[in-house]
């Protein structure tokens, strides 16, 4: 079995990582099994206490240790499909994929059931076919190989800056600016590990901001990410002032509509077809929740 560490683990050490994962099995054994050499990193042996890194990959080479991820039945609304690659449209609500809490009801479970082992697996099982993620709350388009070739051609496509992914998102207050590029580091909050933050030294992270509707005290905005950071949106919306609706973590506030946590669609999506050359180009209508935001705001020109 073969994991992915991302920054949304960075800062743990192993054995607690493995043991919040897989909570059938003890911290003791699994501390043992890290000193046997049975858990790698990085194919090398490693201590219990060592700190994952953001990019670390663990091999188990322990069959009973490795964490079972199960097919599940859940409906997926599909937006493309060829032979190499699919785009869905993830609902708000799933994980992309399980987390070392919750293993179930996540868009990879989902897509498992329907191909089995026609996905990559270069991101380990627990990721299969995922090229990028949404959060859980974010609805929309998301990529999705078939097979490692595609996953590979996708994520040099995505560091060529030639995959253009676009949001909409209702934030607080009334931006004043028609366009503008926000330019901000982020890194993980050393204080609340569960946060990111504006920090200097973080990595280099770009939005690019055009306003699309103005209310009372209310803007709805298209957000382009230029890079891919965790919560950058969120995080980069909030740092100006306007924070994306009922984002409670990053400074929303009381609200007066009831929803999920922030209002933020991945509604644009634009990408090479693989081996081919031909753009494709895909856009969804906004979402419920959206909807939901942007009917109360015209209908009352309210603040919120």
């Amino acid at each position: 079995m073969r994991l992915l560490i991302d920054d949304v683990t960075e800062e743990k050490r192993i054995d607690l990582y493995l043991a919040e994962y897989m909570q059938d099995y003890s911290r003791s054994k699994i501390r043992n099994e890290i000193k046997k050499g049975l858990v790698l990193v990085n194919s090398k042996e490693v201590k219990p206490s060592y700190i994952l890194k953001e990019g670390d990959i663990i091999d188990i080479n322990q069959e009973d240790l490795s964490p079972k991820i199960l097919p599940e039945n859940i409906p997926l609304d599909i937006v493309f499909e060829d032979d190499n690659m699919l785009v869905v449209n993830k609902p708000s609500g799933m994980l992309t994929h399980p987390t070392t809490i919750e293993t179930s009801n996540t868009l990879v479970n989902a897509l498992l059931y329907k191909y089995g082992s026609n996905l990559s697996d270069i991101n380990g099982e627990l990721r299969r076919g995922i090229l990028h993620r949404l959060d859980r709350n974010t609805s929309g388009l998301l990529m999705v190989a078939k097979n490692n070739k595609t996953h590979e051609y996708l994520v040099e496509k995505m560091k060529a800056k030639e995959i253009t992914k676009k949001y909409l998102a209702v934030v607080k207050g009334i931006v004043e600016k028609d366009n503008f590029i926000i330019n901000k580091p982020i890194s993980r909050n050393p204080n609340q590990p569960h946060k990111m933050a504006i920090l200097e030294g973080g990595k280099e992270s770009i939005s690019i901001v055009k306003v699309l509707e103005r209310f009372k005290d209310a803007s709805l905005v298209e957000i382009e990410l230029v890079t891919g950071r965790t919560h950058q949106i969120r995080v980069h919306m909030s740092s100006i002032g306007h924070p994306v609706y009922n984002d409670t973590l990053y400074g929303f506030g009381k609200m007066k509509i009831k929803t999920e946590e922030q209002v933020l669609e991945a509604y644009k999506l634009a990408f090479p077809k693989p081996y081919e050359g031909e753009i494709i180009s895909l856009e969804i209508e906004k979402d419920e929740k959206l909807n939901k935001v942007l009917n109360y705001l015209k209908l009352n020109n309210a603040s919120f």
